[in-house]
């Protein structure tokens, strides 16, 4: 992966529905070779998917927390993160180092729907313990981290 192909990437992250026409005037190369890129980007692996970013608050869903998650023992990491991933309003789930095993990204209707959903992850056997926290605002969403060029 070159410069080029990161600059590609920089533009389909903005916006993933920009035209290879678009992509190819912001990074001066022929629309026939942003194309062939993006492929090679595909194939490869590097784009994995194309996606939406919503905003939770006009589908409905005002609350959004962070949950910390820690479990008794590592045998239970599969049960627990066929739950996560089963759960839709789990958007994000990560295994972690340090005090909590798992961060949780949740996003729902309410904050009676938190407690449900929070209620749900403690009764989950090998749960020992959660730390849950209100987001206030979001200052910084992003889909992709791009490596600097060395």
């Amino acid at each position: 992966m070159d410069s080029m192909d990161r600059s590609i990437l920089k533009c389909l992250s903005e916006n993933s529905r920009q035209s290879a026409t678009e992509i190819s005037q912001t990074v001066h190369l022929s629309v026939a070779a942003v194309i062939e890129r993006i492929r090679k980007l595909e194939r490869n692996g590097i784009i994995r998917q194309y996606t939406v970013v919503a905003d939770q608050h006009k589908i409905g869903n005002d609350v959004t927390a962070l949950m910390e998650v820690s479990l008794e023992h590592p045998k239970y990491y599969d049960e627990f993160t066929k739950v996560m991933h089963d759960n839709p309003s789990i958007v994000a789930c990560d295994y972690l180092t340090g005090d909590y095993d798992f961060m949780l990204k949740i996003q729902t209707k309410s904050s009676e729907t938190l407690e449900q959903l929070h209620r749900i992850i403690k009764s989950i056997k090998g749960v020992s313990n959660t730390k849950t926290y209100f987001v206030l605002k979001e200052i910084k969403c992003g889909t992709t981290a791009m490596a600097e060029a060395q």
